[in-house]
């Protein structure tokens, strides 16, 4: 059973936990042994709770023996993105960080589904403001490469950039399950560049309390990462739903996620676009073939009974007004420096009207349609000694910076409030390329519907390299 236990789903574990087929102590041994014998190539974790997990491990199995009534994911090991509090841990795995005092919400509510948290993911960058580097050449000049996560598929490149190390760990069988943050694609294009599944709620949907008395985000999202769609659906309906210590999220009752997540597609409209009018502009040498591969994957789903077709909307640039609100809502250090200065009337207005005229377009095409799809990333895994473009030749990209690049196809939603996924459709190259699945505000679980039903018809069989 051991060796079997590793590319399992989540929610095929909690079922052989719960018929007693396996134990959780079992279960969370063999993902530690995993992580014990990845991490030197993979640089997935910045801290481990080996005696926590087996202590969790432990209750569980006590749980389930005692006829106690057990949760949907009921002894499934889940890793944790570092800058996401959980009690006990040190931020980031800094070391002689003061431990977390609390679990953020969404870590409260997955261990109140029976999840076991075995530790902190590393993350790349920008997901808790990376510093621009000084002194040496370099975007890791204040990181170290041999502590930064890889990309399983290939350990010479980058699994994407924040959520990093989650998206590397699901990829390679570490874990069945991590929480990832998505500030403008911070878990779908790990997602994407891992080949995994990686989602994006709406904004707002998962609340942000994690006691820490930062500001909650305006337009950041706490969201799963996984390799099958319906343990994604799981662990989102696990942590979402209003709650009272958070003052920004949905305060409404959320719908149930999982309800139709079995529904196919039959009788679903989608919607396509290669670039949104745009995106072009910023496309490298390998963006026809990864838009091609997903255009491909979007238009299989005419074969399962969806309407798929292609629209010729044109949104404009997001980069100009999302550079300016963000100067306001919280400037982020890969936008380039800001100043304390507020932006001029003008421009502030200029942002607003802008986002707003794309608003309308969203939802005019999501008003006859179900979802929209795209490619998520048009750029497959960089090489890491090419990473440093974020700094180092950000006057070669438009605008002066790769951040627009990197996130052309998904930084909008973020900007936005809506829901997207990205699931694995395909390779470039022998890198992953992922489809991108969009739905208007509230429509989350149409969203997972559509990815579940994608995964499902077109499975991926491949296992990364360093797994």
């Amino acid at each position: 059973m051991d060796d079997q236990l590793t590319w399992r789903p989540a929610w095929e574990l909690r079922y052989l936990i719960a018929k007693l087929e396996v134990s959780p102590v079992e279960v969370v041994d063999h993902f530690l042994g995993r992580i014990e014998e990845h991490q030197a190539g993979l640089h997935a974790f910045v801290h481990v709770d080996h005696e926590g997990a087996r202590a969790q491990a432990q209750r569980a199995e006590q749980a389930v023996l005692g006829g106690q009534d057990i949760g949907p994911l009921h002894g499934v090991p889940v890793s944790v993105k570092s800058h996401v509090h959980v009690a006990g841990f040190p931020f980031m795995g800094r070391q002689g960080a003061p431990p977390a005092r609390h679990d953020h919400l969404a870590v409260e509510r997955l261990r109140a589904a029976g999840a076991v948290i075995v530790g902190h993911n590393s993350m790349m960058g920008s997901g808790a403001g990376a510093p621009r580097p000084t002194g040496t050449p370099g975007v890791f000049s204040s990181f170290n490469w041999d502590v930064e996560a890889r990309n399983p598929w290939d350990p010479a490149r980058v699994p994407g950039w924040s959520s990093s190390g989650g998206a590397a760990s699901v990829a390679a069988g570490l874990v069945p399950l991590a929480v990832g943050t998505d500030g403008g694609g911070s878990t779908r294009l790990p997602a994407a560049y891992s080949g995994v599944v990686g989602v994006h709620p709406t904004v707002g949907l998962v609340p942000w309390v994690d006691y820490s008395r930062s500001a909650p985000p305006v337009t950041t999202t706490a969201g799963p990462l996984a390799r099958h769609p319906l343990d994604a659906a799981t662990a989102l309906a696990a942590m979402a739903g209003p709650d009272g210590r958070d003052f920004v999220g949905i305060t409404m009752e959320r719908t149930d996620l999982l309800a139709d997540i079995d529904a196919g597609v039959e009788g679903l409209r989608c919607a396509w676009t290669d670039d949104f009018g745009f995106t072009a502009h910023y496309a490298v040498p390998e963006s026809d073939a990864a838009i091609a591969t997903a255009r491909s994957a979007a238009f299989a789903l005419a074969g399962l009974g969806a309407e798929v077709e292609a629209v010729d909307e044109t949104w404009e640039d997001f980069w100009p007004s999302l550079s300016v609100t963000h100067a306001v809502y919280g400037p982020i250090s890969i936008l380039g420096p800001q100043g304390d200065a507020a932006p001029a009337p003008e421009a502030w207005e200029a942002a607003l009207d802008l986002r707003a005229r794309n608003w309308h377009r969203f939802r005019h095409v999501l008003g006859t349609r179900d979802v929209l799809l795209s490619v998520t990333s048009q750029i497959v895994a960089p090489p890491i000694e090419t990473w440093d473009q974020w700094w180092t030749s950000g006057g070669d990209f438009p605008f002066g910076t790769f951040a627009p690049a990197y996130c052309s196809h998904t930084w909008m939603f973020n900007w936005l409030g809506f829901p997207a996924a990205s699931v694995p459709c395909g390779f470039v190259d022998g890198l992953p390329v992922g489809l991108q699945i969009v739905g208007l505000p509230g429509n989350d679980a149409t969203v997972l519907r559509v990815a579940n039903a994608f995964c499902k018809a077109f499975p991926r069989h491949e296992r990364p390299p360093l797994s």
